[in-house]
């Protein structure tokens, strides 16, 4: 399946932890490796500063005059030439943006507890802010991992669809992303962060064995 369609919503992947949703307006979340320069997005939610799901090029690859872009502080240095003055908004972790009438992005955290490049120094730090996303639509909501492990903030989301790195290393393993998934049920849960960098089928289907919900694994657009 390429596309998964619920509500209204439908959701591409892209690759690795890219993903396109689309619902009244396209929303681009980390987009990496694009391959088609479309310039058509609406929104792009940027997870953290990781060269692979913040990359200025494939920016260029999906931003318009007038899209949107909401990521977190640190990245903003690195968007010094692609600021537009009312179009880029920065988050930490509990900040909500309300988009039109009917979306709300609010940031959620996305750190490491027990994944580590050295001894007590954690590839994804919880003091450096980053986020994953909680993104209504009218009476959906659909949860977007970014980078992290099963932290306590998120063990009580509420959601429709949750989009959860599987791969581990730097992210959830197959077996805390299906702990993760258990213990809040969502309707769907659609694995992500695997197939390049990190990760491979097998990973996928462990989590498919173990998650207690409909999981959706899409095909590569």
């Amino acid at each position: 399946m390429k596309e998964f369609s619920l509500g209204g919503i439908s959701i591409r992947w892209l690759g690795h932890s890219s993903f396109i949703i689309d619902y009244t307006k396209k929303i681009y979340l980390d987009p990496f490796k694009i391959q088609v320069q479309k310039n058509d997005a609406d929104i792009v939610l940027i997870s953290h500063e990781h060269f692979d799901h913040f990359s200025p090029e494939d920016l260029k690859k999906v931003m318009n005059d007038e899209t949107s872009v909401i990521l977190t502080p640190d990245c903003l240095s690195k968007m010094s030439r692609f600021i537009k003055e009312g179009k880029t908004y920065t988050v930490r972790p509990g900040n909500k943006i309300k988009i039109g009438e009917k979306m709300v992005m609010e940031a959620v955290p996305a750190y490491n507890i027990t994944k580590f490049r050295a001894p007590g120094l954690p590839y994804h730090p919880k003091q450096n802010e980053w986020v994953g996303y909680v993104i209504t639509f009218d009476n959906i909501k659909v949860y977007f991992a970014g980078d992290t492990d099963f932290v306590p903030e998120i063990r009580d989301l509420k959601v429709d669809i949750a989009i959860v790195p599987v791969s581990g290393t730097y992210v959830m393993t197959a077996d805390e992303a299906a702990e993760f998934v258990n213990s809040t049920k969502p309707r769907y849960a659609i694995p992500m962060h695997y197939g390049d960098v990190v990760g491979t089928n097998a990973d996928v289907e462990r989590f498919r064995k173990l998650a207690k919900c409909e999981v959706v694994v899409l095909e590569k657009s």
